[in-house]
């Protein structure tokens, strides 16, 4: 195998760059989570932050820091501009199941499911 030079390795253009986000265990299902997510992706990064600032779902204070987070990631890291940016991913994915009990009938014990969230967000310059 030859070896690469510094020259021959290819530089990444602004528009490739895919900045992320990520919170991880949030307590709500993913389901509710990508149901909001699902209104922001493809649109422009300011839009998203103004549509779920007035959605009345819970999933939706997590899911604005989260793009927070990634708008202001772009700009500080890789140095893109605010304005041209826009929601190339969001998706939220199971996280860690918290099984937990209470009192059933006849003196048995029921299971109670309760769900986490990893919400994933990732804007792009470009459109």
């Amino acid at each position: 195998m030859a070896k690469k030079n510094k020259t021959e390795i290819k530089q990444q253009k602004p528009a490739d760059i895919l900045v992320r986000a990520e919170a991880k265990m949030i307590r709500m299902s993913p389901l509710k989570a990508n149901r909001v997510l699902k209104l922001i992706r493809g649109k422009k990064a300011a839009e998203g932050l103004s549509i779920l600032q007035f959605l009345p779902q819970s999933a939706a204070r997590s899911a604005e820091k989260v793009l927070r987070s990634a708008i202001a990631n772009a700009e500080h890291n890789n140095k893109l501009a605010r304005d041209s940016l826009y929601v190339a991913q969001a998706v939220a994915n199971n996280g860690t199941l918290l099984k937990r009990w209470r009192a059933g009938g006849k003196g048995r014990a029921m299971r109670i499911k309760k769900y986490t969230t990893h919400i994933k967000i990732a804007v792009k310059e470009g459109r």
